[in-house]
């Protein structure tokens, strides 16, 4: 199993958490929730209103999201769905953990413990210059006070 920090649509209340319940597309077990060590900007962008982690370490905020242990199976899904390797890329990334409710093993629990564990995360590097300079977000909500409505794919012209 790995670990996979979410800030997005994937995470529970927003528009595509129902992929990480849909056990056709692998296992997602919800661990806890957690922010980034370091800081990073967090931005919404394009016509459809897609949350981005712009991998610019130490420009933005601590973004808040949720941990997921995930099979290979829900891995490979993430990366297909996700649009690994063009649009986002997998990286790990040090998360502090902020709540914890996984009762894995003893490594697991030690490292959330001690509040710091690596995870897979979706970030990009491959994104157009003008993003750095939109409005930098610590979380992420598509109904959020900013008014950028994430576009389901199935709703995309």
């Amino acid at each position: 199993m790995a670990r996979v920090f979410v800030y997005g649509t994937l995470k529970k209340g927003q528009p595509n958490y129902k992929h990480m319940i849909n056990t056709a597309k692998g296992l997602a077990k919800f661990q806890g929730r957690g922010r980034t060590v370091e800081k990073y900007p967090l931005v919404i962008a394009g016509k459809y209103n897609i949350p981005y982690m712009l991998n610019i370490p130490g420009t933005g905020h601590h973004v808040a999201g949720e941990i997921y242990s995930v099979d290979d199976q829900m891995l490979r899904f993430l990366d297909e769905f996700e649009g690994c390797p063009d649009m986002y890329q997998r990286t790990l990334m040090r998360i502090e953990v902020v709540e914890w409710e996984g009762k894995c093993g003893t490594g697991e629990a030690r490292a959330a413990a001690e509040g710091v564990m690596e995870c897979f995360v979706y970030s990009t590097t491959t994104y157009p210059p003008e993003w750095v300079g939109l409005p930098y977000h610590d979380s992420y909500d598509s109904s959020g006070k900013h008014g950028l409505s994430y576009v389901l794919r199935e709703s995309r012209e």
